[in-house]
């Protein structure tokens, strides 16, 4: 939910809260001034009736124009108060029931009790009581209306400084090295908010710029001595007069010399994935092209007595710079054949949704979760560097896939899935 429409439904439930129990204590009090004004001349008649029999008496025939008057023969109630009710007379006319506020008193005529009751109709009362009722309900409404309309406009006026900020902040890219450009409101806060960010995002350009520059400067420092010593010692090696020790000692610098180049390939590689530098991204067939590999590699395949299935239902598509997807393919079916047993089997899965490779191999040695860390290999071979698993995990966070692995019965299968949909 966005913050103006979290805000503006908060802000609408308290207004209408507010706006009802308004109407409700509006009523209220109208209704008790028109009940006040109808009693007071309740009262007024009764005491008009009282004049009335002091001079006149009380007969059937006796009648009062504005006024139901009801007398009739009754002694007092022990403890009786005058009091005031509602009633419902029906109309001699309409045959209609009629709403009546009613005064009931004793009173004495000729020495002898009566009950006396004197209504007063509320038809009128009622229908100003709905008029001001409805009057004051539409002006509520369009009060209620107008403010939330007013409300809503201006807090999108008030917070379209955010919003733009937020959308400059989106449209941010490191890779393209250009700094954030953010204006400068005439809100404080907003102002200083964007001071900030400005800050802080000049700071990342700034590092990530100098990561770039470094990471560029050691590939071409490292790439050339490392180049010269594995050529160096391959001369040594190939020479007829060293001793059967000095070859040994040789062999295990020269094999040092390629783990070391191959630690700095796979670092290297990391870096630059971590900091974007790939360009070219394009919609790859990643099921294709893994098929393609594994068909290429059959005759290792059977060398090694690992028996080769495939079912690609479907081609799976994913956005990849090519050399990335040649890496991501390389280091899973590497993974696949190095962990594999004798006369093992190696399983291609592909839908359009998720491309699995699976091969069997001895039970892992170290914690599933830790599977995709930096230099945590299962076994003791010198060939891994420990680095392919977390080349392909950290391919996968960048580019928008997700990479899911389970074992059973020996079986380890690594899933790939799609984040976002190909376009």
């Amino acid at each position: 939910m966005r913050l103006l429409e979290k805000t503006n439904r908060i802000y609408l439930l308290f207004s209408v809260i507010l706006y009802l129990a308004t109407a409700l204590a509006f009523y209220g009090i109208i209704k008790w001034l028109i009940y006040d004004e109808v009693e007071n001349r309740l009262l007024v008649e009764k005491r008009d009736f009282q004049l009335y029999i002091q001079h006149y008496g009380w007969t059937a025939n006796s009648y009062f124009v504005e006024n139901k008057i009801e007398v009739e023969l009754g002694s007092v109630p022990s403890g009786f108060k005058e009091s005031f009710k509602d009633t419902l007379i029906e109309d001699r006319y309409t045959q209609k029931l009629v709403p009546f506020r009613q005064l009931t008193f004793y009173e004495s005529i000729k020495g002898v009790e009566h009950r006396v009751a004197i209504r007063k109709s509320m038809i009128q009362s009622y229908r100003l009581m709905e008029a001001i009722t409805f009057t004051m309900a539409t002006v509520l409404a369009l009060l209620l209306a107008g403010t939330y309309w007013f409300q809503d406009r201006l807090s999108g006026r008030i917070w379209q400084p955010f919003y733009e900020t937020l959308s400059r902040i989106k449209q941010f890219d490191l890779v393209r090295g250009q700094h954030l450009q953010l204006d400068q409101p005439d809100i404080i806060e907003f102002r200083e908010l964007n001071e900030v960010l400005q800050k802080m995002s000049d700071q990342i350009l700034h590092d990530y710029l100098h990561l770039k520059e470094f990471t560029e400067n050691a590939s071409h420092e490292l790439q050339t001595p490392l180049a010269l010593i594995t050529a160096k010692v391959e001369e040594l090696i190939q020479s007829e007069h060293l001793t059967e020790n000095q070859t040994r000692w040789i062999q295990t610098i020269y094999e040092a010399s390629l783990r070391m180049s191959r630690l700095y390939q796979g670092l290297l590689l990391l870096a630059r994935i971590e900091n974007r530098q790939f360009a070219n991204e394009q919609p790859i067939n990643l099921s294709d092209q893994l098929l393609e590999r594994l068909r290429d590699m059959e005759e290792l395949f059977q060398y090694k007595g690992i028996r080769l299935h495939t079912n690609v239902d479907a081609p799976f598509w994913v956005n990849l710079p090519p050399v990335l997807a040649e890496n991501l393919i390389t280091n899973l079916v590497s993974n696949a054949l190095r962990h594999n047993v004798p006369q093992g089997e190696i399983w291609l899965y592909a839908t359009d949704s998720a491309l699995c490779l699976s091969n069997t191999g001895h039970p892992l040695q170290n914690a599933p979760k830790d599977l995709f860390s930096r230099f945590k290999k299962e076994g003791v071979s010198s060939e891994s560097v420990g680095l392919g698993l977390s080349i392909v995990k950290e391919i996968c966070d960048q580019y928008g896939l997700q990479i899911h692995y389970t074992e059973q019965e020996g079986i380890h299968k690594f899933c790939l899935s799609n984040k976002t949909v190909v376009a």
